[in-house]
């Protein structure tokens, strides 16, 4: 039934709340896996053949995330693979084992030893043999796997903005060395997926795996000489998701549970999305109303402890032979005990026939009688007589069922004032037995005497207590509070120092480990207040009790709460003491207690780490859960604000794209302005997929441009495969014939010869 809105409806509590919540959906973490087995693909090279010479060619977008390759007369490319190799030699079989791209996670090994061609976080290729094993796989793939020698295509291939000359010189060398192509172009992938676009004339904001370069292009021609350079990408991106999280679940380091930068990377592209209002959004990402729709929670595999479910007839089987097993266990019990009262009435038996024949014996003959009853003396037996006696009445007592009465018998000590002279051995013998007795009688009697002292103080205390609040309630209850705050930070105290053992950098850690090396030496120093004494090697550990403190000392998991009383103890005084402020103080409720502040529903910690549910630590999917929330706007903005958020001194791409509208394309073309630019803002690169990149990026520049400034932003159609279709589209056209390289070109001008051209880079 619904609240009535007239009624004396309450909101539910955080902690009834949560019960409302929908079942959470739980995404399993994506692992990098081996998918299927890619075949060589004899058809295209065969349709190649086919065509009219210079009319088909291979189209390699050989890019740090993807290599991309495929034939220029086709609409999509035919691989997709990431530019890896693992290379292991078995040594059971003798066999060298060599992978590249998708199959280096077929193989478990191979996993192990997998490299990359380029450097990472840069796009610059830095391992050539990886980019042979690569391309090796790729042309395989494509077909060419039965042309004998060479390879007898043209190749075009994509590199990076402002690609090294070195860089450039070793894949050129390794195309015309190794394959030798006929041709080789070079072209920047970001302008390919611009022209494929339809684009003339605008800015070219490119964000890929390694960087995000912001490009003004005018006429179909990039003017590379005013581009910049944000040295942030995918791979940062996850790079910094995956630092986040291990921050995040730090305990979970030592686990099983482990992170890696694969998994990052699908985190951030099937949940990660860029905030239209980031700081107003952060402000309150963690509240608790409607944080189940913010967070996304994913699964880590683990193990699923089993419990074996008894049902109730076997419960109650298990229950019936308990009960049985119980009986006989007392039935023994008793039996034993009764086979014991036996015997000791039996030994009284015994004893008191030896008594009844000492009596108006000789000395001679009294010493005979108690050497057969293995009896020192009659005292001896007297007192063996007696504590049979109060033994076989406790047992008689205790099967009835009755209390044990403890024994208020006043002690003999009527030999401690006899002196020693008068006294024969035997008399020596039990006068010093009642010296010991005596003293511990007395040590009794003072510690019971102290327990009584002890009550009446602590009623003494509880009465005057009383009549103080009863008295002067405001002051009693400024003197609770007092006390409270001294009990709160003892308490934290305490929780810091634990804290600190942890550290071995600390000063408390290093006193242990000192101590334990110490105890540890064959020569130890005095851990006391006493130095060892010079010259001699006699280990007089122990002989001071201050050397036994060292033991506290070194303890890590100490306790200190179990060895206090109850006065003591912080915790229990904390308590009481909160306890009677919720009964007398009206200002003081349930919510200011140190119970209700640690409750989960009052931490953001807990929202931060865990959600707005509980956390069960003995259920195993819970412990392998990671929650983002706060990651999924925080990663993504950093290519907005990267020094402020990601440490990177550098401007975000608003402030990029706004100093090359508004300052360096100002009267840089006689007859363009800045609107020309503004009218095609292009986005490109997989770094620009985020949810809300394109209206948070024309929020940001509407703030840097003019009223009524004629800003428009659009998206490349496929920002990952339109660089690979504008390079094959560029491809066996006029344009490419003017910028290819040919094979006679590279041998007679070297290979750093390159032509300029529209969709490439300049001669440096």
């Amino acid at each position: 039934m619904a609240p009535s809105a007239t009624g004396d409806w309450q909101p539910l509590s955080r902690r009834e709340a949560w019960k409302l919540l929908p079942e959470p959906t739980i995404h399993p973490v994506k692992e990098v896996r081996f998918e299927k087995y890619i075949t060589p693909q004899k058809d295209g090279y065969e349709t190649a053949k086919s065509r009219p010479a210079g009319d088909a060619a291979i189209v390699i977008d050989y890019g740090s995330s993807a290599v991309r390759a495929g034939w220029s007369f086709e609409a999509n490319p035919r691989l997709s693979v990431p530019p890896i190799m693992a290379k292991y030699r078995d040594r059971k079989l003798g066999k060298t084992f060599s992978f590249a791209g998708w199959d280096c996670y077929s193989d478990t090994t191979a996993r192990g030893h997998i490299r990359n061609a380029f450097e990472a976080g840069t796009g610059i290729v830095s391992n050539w043999d990886v980019t042979e094993h690569v391309l090796d796989y790729v042309f395989l793939k494509l077909g060419m796997n039965g042309v004998d020698g060479n390879i007898d295509m043209p190749i075009v291939m994509t590199e990076a903005v402002a690609n090294l000359p070195y860089s450039r010189k070793s894949m050129t060398e390794l195309i015309f060395e190794c394959y030798g192509a006929p041709s080789l172009a070079y072209g920047i992938d970001s302008l390919f997926s611009y022209r494929h676009n339809k684009g003339n004339t605008g800015l070219v904001v490119s964000s890929s795996y390694n960087s995000t370069h912001v490009i003004p292009v005018y006429n179909q021609k990039a003017m590379l000489a005013q581009a910049i350079r944000l040295n942030w990408g995918g791979w940062h991106a996850a790079e910094y998701l995956l630092k986040l999280i291990r921050l995040k679940y730090r305990d979970h380091l030592g686990s099983n549970l482990r992170f890696h930068a694969s998994q990052a990377e699908n985190m951030l592209k099937d949940f990660c999305y860029v905030s239209k209002d980031y700081d107003n959004e952060l402000k309150h990402y963690l509240d608790w109303t409607g944080l189940e729709d913010r967070e996304v929670i994913i699964q880590y595999p683990y193990t699923e402890e089993v419990v074996v479910q008894k049902t109730e007839e076997e419960l109650a089987r298990i229950a019936e032979r308990k009960k049985e097993s119980g009986r006989r266990l007392q039935e023994q019990a008793a039996k034993m005990r009764l086979e014991r009262l036996m015997k000791k009435e039996k030994e009284l038996e015994y004893y008191k026939a030896v008594q009844a024949q000492l009596v108006d014996q000789t000395k001679k003959e009294t010493k005979r009688l108690l050497d057969e009853a293995e009896v020192k003396d009659e005292a001896h037996l007297d007192r063996i007589v007696k504590d049979l006696e109060k033994s076989i009445k406790r047992a008689r007592t205790k099967d009835l069922g009755g209390e044990v009465e403890e024994e208020t018998e006043e002690p003999d000590f009527s030999l401690l004032e006899v002196p020693d002279d008068q006294l024969d051995e035997a008399g020596l013998k039990q006068k010093r037995q009642q010296r010991l007795l005596k003293s511990n009688h007395e040590a009794r009697a003072r510690a019971k005497a102290e327990k009584e002292a002890e009550k009446a103080r602590i009623a003494e205390e509880a009465r005057l207590d009383e009549e103080r609040r009863t008295n002067d309630l405001e002051g009693w209850l400024e003197e609770k509070r007092q006390a409270r705050l001294e009990a709160l930070a003892k308490i934290k105290e305490r929780e810091r120092l634990s804290k600190d053992m942890g550290n071995r950098k600390n000063l408390a850690s290093y006193i242990r480990m000192k101590n334990i090396a110490n105890l540890a030496s064959d020569n130890p120093t005095g851990t006391g207040s006493r130095k060892r004494r010079r010259g001699g090697d006699d280990d007089d550990f122990g002989a001071d009790d201050a050397d036994w403190g060292v033991y506290r000392d070194i303890a890590v998991n100490k306790d200190d709460s179990d060895n206090e009383d109850a006065e003591e103890n912080p915790d229990v005084a904390l308590q009481n003491l909160e306890q009677e402020l919720l009964q007398y103080d009206p200002g003081f409720t349930y919510e200011h207690t140190r119970e209700a502040q640690n409750d989960w529903t009052k931490k953001m910690m807990h929202a931060f780490e865990r959600g707005p549910r509980p956390f069960d630590a003995e259920s195993a999917a819970q412990r392998h859960q990671v929650h983002l929330n706060v990651e999924r706007i925080r990663v993504p903005e950093v290519v907005f604000q990267p020094a402020a958020i990601a440490g990177v001194d550098q401007a975000g791409v608003v402030e990029i794209a706004g100093d090359i509208l508004n300052q360096r394309l100002a009267g840089l073309v006689p007859g363009v302005g800045r609107d020309d630019f503004l009218r095609d803002v292009f986005l490109t690169g997989g770094n620009t997929l985020f949810r809300n990149f394109d209206e948070r990026l024309r929020a940001g520049l509407m703030a840097l441009l003019p009223a009524g400034a004629p800003l428009r932003i659009r998206r490349a159609r496929d920002a990952l495969l339109d660089p690979w279709r504008g390079a094959a589209g560029w491809a066996c056209s006029d344009e490419w014939r003017a910028a290819t390289v040919t094979r006679e070109e590279y041998q007679e001008k070297g290979p750093e010869y390159i032509k300029e051209h529209d969709m490439g880079n300049a001669f440096a």
